[in-house]
């Protein structure tokens, strides 16, 4: 039987790439540095997943399954270099950590299989994860490995779209294991990026010029979800799913998505209602009640989430390369400088700023950002939004 190896055994390594390596009838070893996770993946060699849809859990079961610790480098570099495909999900911070091991898998490989091509699914939340990882391990090698990672091994970058909350207690008590994923489950990846013959992997979709899809999962997908949850901050909601019953609320981000829509669609030649379909269907996939996304998770992070090529002023400026104008878009940045959850230090910090130095240098420091009309605009809907919500505290 063939083998895929799963670096991250958490919510997108369980919850979807795991799915789809069953689905396809490899064997899947995850590696993981949490003890109990991989001993509970040995003993049971199976987990289950609860797909959430219209207010039902559906339960199935992901089999063939074991796991290895990845502190054990020298173990978990022999799963890559006999694997016949592999993927990662371990979160941007974590890959100066694998990279080690994936440098010994390569030498491994080159040795054992020096004919063979290996594919790396990178599955992180970084626009260009799979060059920057290739980096981190590049330095690891000898020229000649250099050389036959170039020709032979493949990092190719995907868009996960599907979203994977935290598991109700209810769920996770009857098994630690247990994971809760929308039914949305297609995964577009670098099709230029792969070496060989593509390996099979259910709902995979092998697409190039792979640019697109980024932009589409980071400008509609990330953007629109960003946006609900700052204004949905802003009016007291909790969870997301609120947020996108609000009409209020989602008139703003339908029209912000129309502006991207129209952006995206000319910068790339692709048809406008694809984008229109995949729009709609965003706004109705945050109103999925049992996915109990909080709106503090999805907002977190203000300073990522505001820089210059991230969801929101990246959007802004790619409607703007294009010629769009956008009166949704800075609305939705006003209200994430305004968010500020007590635990959440870069969201604090990124506010505090904001009301200590002005909407102009928060702009120009965090989202290096100095548009003045736009800032203008952006510092117009801020006092309105900050006026609005003083007001309501008030009364």
């Amino acid at each position: 039987m063939k083998k895929a190896v799963m670096y991250g055994a958490g919510n997108i390594g369980r919850g979807f790439i795991g799915q789809l390596f069953f689905k396809s009838g490899y064997e899947t070893v995850f590696l993981d540095i949490s003890e109990p996770v991989i001993n509970k993946l040995n003993e049971d060699k199976s987990y289950p997943l609860y797909i959430a849809e219209n207010e039902v859990y559906t339960k199935t079961l992901i089999e063939n399954v074991r796991g290895v610790n990845s502190r054990d480098e020298e173990a978990a570099s022999d799963e890559i270099a006999s694997a016949d495909v592999c993927a990662t999900a371990v979160g941007v911070k974590i890959l100066p950590f694998i990279a080690p091991v994936l440098a010994k898998a390569v030498a491994k490989r080159m040795k054992a299989m020096p004919e063979t091509y290996l594919n790396v699914i990178i599955c992180e939340n970084m626009i260009d994860a799979d060059k920057y990882l290739a980096s981190l391990v590049k330095e690891k090698l000898s020229d000649e490995e250099k050389a036959w990672f170039d020709e032979y091994v493949g990092f190719s970058e995907a868009s996960v779209g599907r979203m994977v909350p935290a598991a109700p207690k209810e769920i996770t008590e009857q098994d630690p294991l247990a994971v809760c994923v929308e039914a949305f489950c297609e995964l577009p990846v670098d099709k230029d990026a792969m070496k060989g013959e593509i390996p099979y992997v259910a709902n995979m979709k092998p697409f190039a010029p792979f640019s697109f899809y980024i932009e589409r999962k980071l400008f509609m997908h990330n953007m629109s979800h960003a946006m609900t949850a700052y204004l949905g901050n802003l009016k007291g909601y909790t969870y997301i799913w609120e947020a996108a019953q609000d009409e209020a609320i989602t008139a703003i981000v339908a029209d912000a998505l129309r502006d991207i829509t129209n952006a995206l669609s000319k910068k790339h030649g692709v048809a406008k209602k694809e984008l229109e379909e995949h729009a709609a269907d965003l706004q109705k996939r945050f109103k999925n009640k049992l996915l109990g996304d909080p709106i503090t998770r999805v907002g977190g992070d203000t300073k990522r989430k505001l820089s210059s090529n991230d969801r929101l002023v990246g959007a802004l400026k790619c409607c703007l390369s294009q010629k769009i104008s956008s009166d949704a878009l800075p609305i939705g940045i006003a209200a994430a400088m305004l968010f500020a959850p007590e635990t959440d230090a870069s969201s604090c910090e990124l506010a505090e700023f904001a009301a200590e130095n002005g909407v102009k240098a928060t702009l120009e420091k965090y989202s290096d950002f100095t548009d003045d009309e736009i800032v203008n605009t952006i510092e117009m809907h801020y006092n309105i939004l900050l006026s609005n919500s003083m007001t309501e505290t008030e009364e």
